[in-house]
């Protein structure tokens, strides 16, 4: 999961970002270019230059970079990492990278800022010692959840589907931004379930990948599922 690289903020010194809402994972600079190429394309129509057709061309390609960089800054989708999917090596889901924008069941619990603990769907003080349903039925609940909830308004969009694994794409509302969510079903673990939530670009998300799990597995608790422990 790359982070995404800027130019220099001080190549535009004299320019201001008035942004009311920075969006998420956008680095500051990004948003400087684009600022500067508005502002500098209304100080030339604002500046009489007597040469009417050089002004035309200047502004011509000052829009045409203006939308040239519009494009870049929303087009934010990424690109599926090529490590998702159960790991052959070590029979879990991926770890996390660095950067603070991922949690995994995967992680050490000593991990703060990554771990986040495992599902049960047949939770002993619950309804797995009463009316224990089958890890099938369990799949249809979290795909029933999955596809009703939106968290943050994020879209959900089911990519890979197999009797023990659900890859979900989350694409945000405004930039297009899309996170990559894991559910596992491990063999020879009971009614466990196991995931990974995780952002393709930036460094930082703000705990949107938290929020959106926690507001998922509260939508599966009212269908009798639990967390192994606190989160």
């Amino acid at each position: 999961m790359a982070s995404m690289t800027s130019p220099p903020s001080s190549s535009f010194p004299s320019c201001r970002t008035n942004f009311p809402i920075k969006p998420r994972n956008v680095p500051p600079a990004h948003l400087t270019i684009l600022s500067c190429h508005h502002q500098q394309q209304q100080q030339r129509r604002r500046h009489n230059d007597p040469n009417d057709d050089h002004v035309g061309r200047r502004d011509i390609i000052l829009r045409s970079s203006e939308i040239a960089t519009v494009g870049a800054i929303i087009n934010l989708s990424g690109t599926k990492p090529d490590y998702l999917g159960v790991q052959k090596t070590t029979s879990s889901l991926a770890l996390c990278p660095a950067t603070r924008n991922c949690i995994s069941t995967a992680e050490n619990t000593s991990d703060r800022i990554h771990y986040a603990p495992p599902w049960n769907y047949n939770p002993e003080e619950g309804r797995g010692s009463k009316n224990p349903i089958s890890r099938e039925q369990a799949m249809e609940e979290l795909l029933e959840v999955i596809e009703s909830t939106k968290p943050d308004k994020f879209t959900p969009r089911i990519m890979e589907k197999k009797d023990d694994y659900v890859r979900v794409e989350y694409q945000s509302p405004i930039l297009g931004l899309v996170d990559d969510v894991e559910f596992w079903f491990p063999p020879g673990k009971g009614s466990i379930v196991e995931y990974r939530s995780a952002s393709r670009l930036g460094n930082f998300d703000f705990d949107y990948n938290r929020k959106r799990i926690k507001e998922l597995r509260q939508e599966l608790e009212k269908k009798g599922w639990a967390s192994e422990s606190s989160f």
